[in-house]
């Protein structure tokens, strides 16, 4: 029962999708500065919130996504996930209960493909996760359409896939993640997994190449060697130089929240051929206050060490869990601290280890837009030696000496601000973030050093041009 090379309904022929976008239109980093990314040929900072990871898979869509959208967010992430209930499989189910990995599930991939058209519609970016290594182990492994007991192509001996993972899935090292050359746990009949796996890229590239608004991250939070991932980012490289596109690519390793001494980091940020971006994500979860900004302050500096974007596609906080969420508040500093610090992209977590799109997260999001109104993150840098007599995670600032200015409070308070470099008065704005609106009037401050003082407690974002 071994797979054969001739997988029944392996490509759509580019059919899925409405239109095709042009080269110069998609999303790609910023021909005037790489460490951000522009779409339709203009600079766009990402920023989003939403109720679940695999959002392809949940009811009522089109009505989350106008949710997100009155709010400002732009930005998600979609797992190709299937575990949780109510979810599809990719693969044709059969009366006898199997699963058969050479035809496809219509419902799966047209939920998928409603994604995309209505997420185009709307400007929203989509980061897509290929893998995520929870759909394939403990009780999850029991359904899984790959599970030899569960489908009619091939057989734990064939295969080398056992019946039962019980373990954590990064305990331990799964024949489907280490089934491409180069893995150290490779054997040659894992060659069996990896072409039907290499079947359902080819037919999640068949819906998303067309569009120009998909980013492609291979693995959520992977502890795998970086070969599984290097793998699938020239898969899919490769299918995009065929029609003539590029892709931008990216993979997300489990331990970057302490990343000073992984080999994967070394791997990332060495090769941007490779990885195009940088996904940052797990800086979010262990991390608080100041050495949460000094870690993510450290891997930006190496990924602009070859200019490119970097996103936090899961800001974690809420839910206080075990991992290091924090609660609603953290979220909230997490992800004012990643834009601020000069990441590309972020995007609070679904609930309940992230705020999704809750009240906390649709106010932050507005925050940033109103400041967007008044100072381009783009166009400033972390320029904390600017600030004086700073409490403990009080404060952070981002500038263009001279011409702009944006200062995160944290929970209100006081800080001194040196705009010695000014030439003349600035203008300063007050934006709640605990309300997501512009507060008063415009003052004028400076030159020299101001008192930044909020009006409340909470935190405040302050804009000086």
């Amino acid at each position: 029962m071994a797979a054969t090379n001739n997988f029944a309904a392996s490509s759509s022929g580019m059919s899925a999708a409405p239109g095709f976008m042009a080269a110069a239109d998609r999303i790609q980093p910023w021909t005037r500065d790489p460490r951000y990314w522009q779409y339709r040929r203009d600079p766009v900072l990402l920023v989003g919130g939403s109720k679940e990871d695999n959002l392809f898979q949940i009811d009522a869509l089109e009505q989350h996504l106008d949710e997100m959208a009155s709010v400002g967010a732009n930005y998600i992430r979609n797992t190709m996930s299937d575990r949780d209930p109510g979810d599809v499989r990719a693969f044709l189910r059969r009366e006898d209960g199997l699963y058969d990995l050479e035809q496809w599930n219509p419902e799966y991939w047209e939920r998928f493909a409603n994604m995309l058209r209505w997420t185009a519609e709307r400007d929203i970016i989509v980061q897509i996760e290929v893998w995520d290594r929870f759909d394939h182990a403990r009780e999850e492994w029991q359904a899984d359409p790959y599970r030899p007991g569960n489908n009619i192509n091939y057989t734990s001996a064939e295969t080398g896939l056992q019946e039962e993972y019980s373990r954590h899935p990064g305990a331990f090292a799964h024949p489907f993640f280490h089934c491409v050359p180069g893995m150290p746990e490779y054997e040659p009949r894992f060659d069996t997994i990896r072409r039907y796996q290499e079947a359902f890229v080819d037919k999640l590239l068949d819906h998303t190449l067309p569009y120009g608004h998909v980013l492609y991250c291979m693995n959520n939070e992977t502890s795998d060697a970086p070969a599984w991932g290097r793998h699938w980012i020239r898969f899919i490289q490769r299918r995009a130089a065929v029609i003539g596109v590029s892709a931008c690519t990216t993979d997300m390793f489990d331990n970057w929240w302490r990343a000073e001494d992984n080999e994967s980091l070394r791997t990332v940020m060495g090769d941007p051929a490779t990885y195009s971006f940088v996904d940052i994500s797990q800086v979010n979860s262990r991390n608080f206050g100041q050495t949460h900004w000094d870690r993510c302050q450290w891997l930006l500096e190496r990924a602009h060490a070859h200019p490119r974007p970097v996103n936090t596609t899961k800001v974690y906080g809420s839910g206080y869990k075990g991992f290091g969420t924090g609660g609603p508040e953290d979220g909230v500093e997490r992800l004012l601290r990643n834009l601020l610090g000069g990441c590309a992209g972020a995007r609070f977590h679904r609930p309940d280890a992230g705020n999704g799109l809750n009240q906390y997260a649709r106010n932050a999001i507005q925050a940033v837009r109103q400041l967007e109104r008044h100072v381009r993150l783009w166009t400033v840098e972390p320029h904390m030696e600017l600030l004086s007599d700073r409490a403990d995670n009080g404060a952070y600032a981002a500038a263009d000496p001279g011409t702009g200015y944006v200062v995160y409070l944290t929970y209100g308070g006081r800080v001194t601000l040196d705009l010695s470099a000014c030439s003349g008065p600035m203008r300063l704005r007050w934006i709640s973030v605990a309300e997501g609106r512009e507060v008063g009037e415009p003052v004028a401050i400076g030159p020299g050093a101001v008192d930044l003082r909020t009006m409340a407690s909470g935190g405040w974002l302050a804009a000086i041009t």
